[in-house]
């Protein structure tokens, strides 16, 4: 029996916003209040903490199983706790790809065997993510996915992803969509614009995403189906599922920290660590997909960690692989640049980042209230410190936000009522 004492509690899932206690048994809340009392608990104080559920990353790559030189199940979730996660949705984007129960069976067998954060396996949509052939949808579900995506790749061709539409409705299923016009992409590397040109490196319009956007919109309007535009980083893209959502068309999105944090300016000086897809865009674009996130618009923040080894960022612009390794600084990124400056309440946050993945995914987290499994989120909201990925979990050390003072840093967590993280370092297992 655990009791946290004096911890400011954050939860949309109840509107608290207040100082409170939490009382924990048999892996669940059992209550939350004020002057909360229990003989023989194990009381922690958490007098000027933040108390959150814990938080839900509906994008993550495991790379596991084929590149386990990037990332294993086992770092990738101690990545999770020490970013702050208790639960992560993982994209089937591995080698062999997630197109066959086998792999999402290993799985969920190696989290359960790391003991750490829960892990929920998204299966591909189409076999070895062609774009051709549809997968078995049924039974990749059943063997426990949580969702369709062939995420890395775009599904090309309209028919084909109408009919993974219309199987995924029949499962009352979700599709996310990784939205990428690849005839428009051409050798593009980085956002067309002023800065690709100066730089010059090949360029990624705008409509390369919002082509494929508009047209998953559009299809899922004609199937009914529950469609997540993942990582969104124009204003078109915005408007567009602004606009499909008052249709009443079965949307959700999400965008990334470094999309909120980051613009194409950040490419000067050809740092791959911020070669990423979709590109880093224009201030407007940001700011866009900023004002999108706090008008609901975009659902949830995502990190689309993407571990590399160092051989594979540490060459030309043009050959670096995409992607950042963001498990372990998005909570301090959004904490310290929108909700410390006011941008974003601390409820905002939470629900972007805890509650409203949790009902993407259909999952029973991203709560704090009585009966509740006790996953459980704590934040020192003052403290600053450097970012450091020596002292990243990840074997993916690919950052931008190297050396940046932040505060918000998560120093403990709970998994199922038992602590996991403690004064920011992973407990042993016991």
């Amino acid at each position: 029996m655990i009791l946290l004492k004096h911890g400011h509690v954050v939860d949309p899932s109840q509107e608290l916003d207040k100082v409170a206690d939490i009382l924990i048994a048999e892996g669940r809340i059992q209550a939350v209040g004020e002057n909360l009392d229990a003989v023989g608990a194990q009381v922690v104080d958490l007098t000027g903490m933040v108390v959150m559920p814990g938080l839900i990353d509906m994008h993550v790559h495991l790379r596991e199983p084929g590149r386990e030189d990037k990332e294993t199940v086992l770092t990738g979730t101690q990545a999770a706790v020490h970013g702050g996660f208790t639960s992560i949705a993982c994209m089937p984007n591995t080698t062999p790809v997630a197109d066959n129960e086998a792999v999402i069976e290993s799985v969920l067998y190696k989290a359960g065997k790391a003991g750490l954060a829960d892990v929920y396996p998204i299966a591909c949509i189409t076999k070895g993510q062609k774009g051709e052939e549809l997968t078995e949808m049924l039974l990749l579900h059943q063997a426990g996915a949580v969702a369709f995506s062939d995420d890395g790749r775009t599904v090309q061709h309209s028919g084909v992803m109408r009919r993974a539409m219309d199987y995924s409705k029949a499962l009352n299923g979700l599709l996310i969509s990784h939205c990428e016009d690849e005839d428009l992409l051409g050798s593009g590397v980085m956002n067309e614009g002023i800065v690709s040109t100066e730089l010059g490196l090949g360029g990624i319009p705008n409509a390369v995403e919002d082509l494929i956007i508009a047209r998953d919109l559009m299809l899922a309007k004609l199937t009914g189906c529950r469609v997540h535009i993942a990582h969104v980083s124009t204003a078109g893209g915005v408007e567009l599922i602004k606009k499909a959502k008052e249709e009443g068309v079965r949307v959700t999105a999400e965008t990334t920290p470094h999309h909120l944090c980051l613009t194409d300016e950040a490419v000067r000086g050809y740092d791959t660590n911020t070669k990423v897809n979709p590109p880093l865009r224009t201030e407007a674009d940001r700011q866009a997909v900023f004002q999108g996130l706090k008008q609901g618009i975009i659902d949830c923040i995502s990190t689309d960690h993407a571990p590399h080894t160092a051989q594979e960022k540490e060459v030309e612009y043009i050959y670096a692989a995409n992607g950042i390794s963001g498990l372990e600084t998005a909570v301090p990124l959004i904490w310290s640049n929108f909700v410390m400056k006011g941008q974003l309440t601390p409820l905002e946050m939470v629900r972007a980042m805890s509650k409203r993945p949790a009902e993407i995914l259909g999952i029973e987290r991203g709560t704090l209230m009585q009966g509740a499994v006790a996953d459980i989120t704590i934040l020192d909201p003052k403290t600053e410190k450097a970012v450091d990925k020596r002292k990243f979990y990840s074997k993916g050390k690919n950052t931008p936000f190297e050396g940046q003072q932040l505060c918000g840093w998560p120093v403990m967590v709970l998994k199922d009522g038992r602590i996991v993280l403690e004064n920011g370092v992973l407990c042993e297992k016991e």
